[in-house]
């Protein structure tokens, strides 16, 4: 099998806005390609679900078989080529394999009862109805023939908050995504593997500012969203206003530079000053590990819409942070202010103060083999990527 040894590995499959997760696994004599699918909306704590895609195993004169194992009627011919380095792509070769006695109703309604675990009379919202008509459309047009590009797991530091890795999160009309949950100094990030029409995969879905703990009122005051939004908006004015002090510094020094006229104390150093100031006026440093406070009782505020009404009704911390939100097709986009909530070291949610909405994340557990990036660098440059697939 070693031709396909460089298979092996998490991979993100080109699907336009919905994306996905791919783990290329050694199982006996097989390589096999199994992409990795959300719990049911919204049991985000349940585990994930496999779906065998392709496999690859050697028949006699060492000759490797590729199959395509999309659909109902069992393994059929495949094939797969690697187009350049860290990417690769499957065809089908039999599509007819992928067919079903009563068409595309059938097989609508038999996506639906995969994907969704319901059938289309039990849901109700009709925005979501049409969101999840136009995902089978777009998805199902690639009859299992997708090009994958290669995805590593975030590098783990000791300062950490918690253990970074993949988490499973509620995005209410949109159902359960997959997310990636990285560290990087002061700011813990939240990027997309798999997506939907209006914030695609490959996509910053939170950017949470760890040098801007936020401290929760008494219980009864957590009730209300006017108090919630009083506290993280003022830190995200003052936040606004460092960026704009920060971006004005910088173009005095540029200027200053250019015109050779900088004299005494530099725009840098003003610039450098006002950094200190700000990081002076700060609660706390990049909090450490998880385990540094004891639980706080934690409340949604009234109005706010969970998906799950199932969440913990204690936190150990709480941040400062911004998420991504954009109108169908990705447009408009802008960063929204909100709260990063840290449950425990498997669960934290954030709530999205404008849309007066909660997600809740539940980390995956499950083995990832050959899945670790090579150092920082490379897993930064892979972030960047992810985000140009899409943009």
């Amino acid at each position: 099998l070693h031709p396909y040894r460089h298979i092996l590995g998490l991979w993100q499959p080109d699907i336009g806005p919905y994306g996905g997760l791919l783990n290329v696994v050694v199982d006996g004599l097989f390589i096999i390609g199994w992409m990795y699918l959300p719990p049911h909306d919204p049991r985000v704590e349940d585990p994930m679900r496999r779906r065998p895609l392709f496999r690859i195993h050697l028949l006699d004169c060492k000759k490797a078989t590729v199959e395509c194992m999309y659909g109902h009627r069992g393994p059929h011919k495949g094939d797969i080529q690697t187009v350049k380095k860290d990417e690769f792509s499957t065809k089908c070769n039999q599509t007819d394999y992928h067919r079903m006695p009563g068409g595309r109703q059938e097989e609508f309604r038999t996506w639906l009862e995969e994907e969704w675990g319901r059938t289309l009379e039990e849901i109700f919202h009709e925005h979501m109805q049409e969101l999840i008509l136009m995902k089978f459309i777009y998805t199902s047009q690639y009859d299992n023939c997708l090009t994958y590009r290669r995805i590593y797991l975030p590098p783990t530091m000791p300062s950490d908050l918690l253990k970074p890795g993949l988490f499973k999160g509620t995005y209410g009309s949109h159902g359960l995504e997959i997310v990636m949950l990285s560290f990087h100094g002061t700011s813990a990030r939240a990027t997309k593997l798999t997506g939907d029409p209006n914030v695609p995969a490959g996509q910053l879905t939170l950017d949470v500012d760890l040098s801007q703990p936020v401290t929760l009122p008494e219980l009864e005051q957590q009730r209300k969203i006017e108090e919630l939004s009083r506290i993280v908006m003022r830190i995200h004015d003052e936040v606004q206003r460092e960026a704009e002090q920060q971006a004005s510094g910088a173009s005095a020094t540029a200027r200053c530079a250019a015109e050779g006229a900088c004299g005494g104390s530099s725009g840098a150093e003003a610039a450098e000053g006002d950094q200190d100031a700000a990081s002076d006026s700060c609660q706390s440093g990049p909090a450490g590990s998880s385990h540094s406070t004891d639980p706080l009782p934690f409340v949604l505020p009234l109005g706010v819409m969970a998906r799950n009404e199932v969440y913990p009704r204690s936190c150990r911390k709480c941040f400062y942070g911004t998420g991504l939100i954009a109108g169908h097709g990705f447009t408009s986009p802008e960063r929204t202010p909100g709260l990063f909530v840290l449950f425990d070291e498997d669960r934290f949610g954030f709530i999205w103060l404008e849309l007066k909405s909660f997600s809740l994340y539940s980390r995956l557990t499950d083995h990832l083999d050959h899945a670790h990036a090579p150092s920082m660098e490379r897993f930064e440059a892979m972030l960047r990527n992810m985000q140009s697939w899409t943009s």
